[in-house]
């Protein structure tokens, strides 16, 4: 026997959410032949937790999702990537946690046998409960249903105590309640204010970087904690066109040299770009691209001072960033969040590397015409269309751990646009956690350094005259939730950051 229970509208609620749940039917069924009833739907929506401490953490994941995917588990959603202290048996080694969430036309027995097999291909054997384990998967969601048997429970009965559960389980989720099913996990849970006042009773956000719990971002070869301090990525244009430095760093010479001195300043990552994307810039081949950036990129990775950097490529066009990602650059930077070349985002999946999708309406030669710039509420709107371009990367196997969003200041938006999206980062990050968690809590990259709407404001047509105006700009953006700030004045810019980091801790200390 293994039994499935109808999941009925109690009294206890959850507002509106689960009103939306209440007015939804629901079907239930057991394996029993006597007793089988069809399933509302042939596939069911699931969630699957993830661990592990043994090993190559982050290969584990990503073998254990390819194995999900041939296993008949489609992946929809992924949640945050967490660093924990490990629970129960403390000496071990610390675990990588994570969630997913995917359909499957799998009935849960079969489901958790196809889980149980991963494990164990992947090497997990019968040790101490607790224990180390190359990989543990554990089901904490089957579609409406509330299972009960001899060899699984769902959800999983240890949800409510467990923060490193908690968290990517909530990352899978929107502030709004987006379907029935959701709504039914929420009113599975122990708590009347359903798995958000779960979350909360755990401590919620505020134990996120404590209490050996770090939300992090593979890159490189670390996990990147980027909650610590406000990243420096100083920009080098290897191009003849570029709005503020066209023409100066295209030989590999005056690039090294440059780069030399932004990374004596503090910079923390170099942006390389070989493509001017200033408004009405006429684009160029990939490989005319590739030609300037390659002898650039492979010269600088020679470099004794950017060891332990990170290089950034920016580019719109796969086939660059693959041949800059095979060289040795670690992040791809792409200006049109995957919309210029429709092989980016799957390319990008297969290189394994942090994307960064920045919001931009058209292309370069487009993006300032009059219909680009039609916006009734510029925050609300980029948060949508933005969100829109990383659910597409996500569904093409880049998971939100490795997702970094930029609003595109100056791509696309007028000049009182620009500065609502530099006030409005808050704004912008709610209206992403509206329809996912995971998506809202990605890094932010903010790139406003000597942009003309700087130059508008302050009265300075030449863009080197704006760095004082980028230092309040940026200022701006950090006490506003910006993670990396990419300048071309590098030095000035980090007295602001490190400025503004100082006040951001001061003002989360304890009074």
């Amino acid at each position: 026997m293994f039994p499935f229970k109808q999941l009925l509208p109690t009294k206890r609620g959850l507002g509106g959410a689960f009103n939306h749940f209440r007015g939804s039917s629901f079907r239930f069924f057991s394996s029993s032949p006597e007793t089988f009833v069809e399933l509302h739907s042939p596939e069911q929506e699931v969630v699957i937790a993830l661990g592990s401490n043994v090993g190559n953490r982050l290969h584990n994941f990503n073998e254990a999702l390819q194995l999900m995917k041939k296993s008949g588990i489609n992946i929809t959603r992924h949640a945050c990537l967490y660093e924990t202290a490990p629970a129960y048996v403390t000496d071990q080694p610390q675990f990588l946690n994570s969630a997913v969430r995917g359909v499957t036309k799998l009935w849960p027995r079969e489901l958790l046998g196809v889980l149980k097999k991963i494990e164990k291909d992947m090497g997990r054997t019968a040790g101490i409960r607790y224990g180390p384990r190359p990989i543990d998967l554990d089901i904490l969601f089957y579609g409406k249903f509330r299972v009960d048997s001899d060899i699984l429970t769902v959800p999983h009965e240890r949800i409510w105590e467990r923060p490193f559960v908690m968290a990517p389980l909530m990352d899978l989720l929107g502030t709004d309640v987006e379907n029935d099913t959701v709504a039914c996990w929420h009113s599975l849970s122990i708590h009347s204010g359903g798995l958000f006042e779960s979350w909360e009773k755990l401590g919620g956000e505020r134990i996120i970087g404590k209490d050996g719990m770090k939300r992090v971002l593979p890159i490189g070869n670390d996990l990147w904690d980027w909650s610590m301090k406000t990243s420096v990525m100083g920009i080098l244009n290897l191009t003849p066109d570029s709005f503020s430095d066209g023409g100066k760093f295209q030989s590999v010479d005056a690039a090294v040299s440059q780069v030399r001195l932004m990374i004596s300043e503090g910079a923390d990552m170099i942006d390389l770009g070989a493509q001017s994307t200033r408004p009405m810039a006429s684009r160029i081949s990939p490989q005319e691209e590739l030609d300037r950036l390659i002898p650039v990129l492979e010269a600088i990775l020679k470099m004794p001072e950017m060891n332990g950097k990170l290089i950034s490529v920016d580019t719109f066009y796969s086939e660059v960033a693959s041949e800059a990602v095979s060289k040795g650059a670690h992040i791809i930077n792409d200006v049109s969040g995957g919309q210029l070349d429709p092989n980016m985002t799957r390319v990008v999946a297969g290189l394994g590397v942090p994307y960064v999708a920045m919001h931009m309406r058209g292309d370069p030669s487009t993006m300032q015409n009059s219909e680009n710039l039609q916006y009734d509420d510029v925050c609300k709107q980029v948060a949508s269309e933005l969100y829109s371009r990383v659910k597409e990367a996500e569904l093409s196997g880049i998971p939100s751990w490795r997702i970094i969003i930029d609003p595109g200041l100056g791509f696309s938006k007028g000049t009182e646009h620009n500065l609502e999206l530099l006030m409005g980062l808050p704004s912008i990050r709610a209206e992403i956690a509206r329809k996912s968690l995971s998506m809202s809590h990605s890094p932010v990259l903010l790139g406003s350094s000597r942009k003309k709407f700087l130059g508008e404001t302050c009265t300075r047509p030449t863009a080197s005259e704006r760095d004082p105006a980028t230092v309040a700009s940026v200022t701006a953006g950090v006490l506003g939730g910006a993670n990396i700030v990419r300048v071309h004045n590098v030095r000035d810019n980090l007295d602001a950051v490190k400025l503004c980091d100082a006040m951001l801790k001061y003002k989360r200390s304890p009074a």
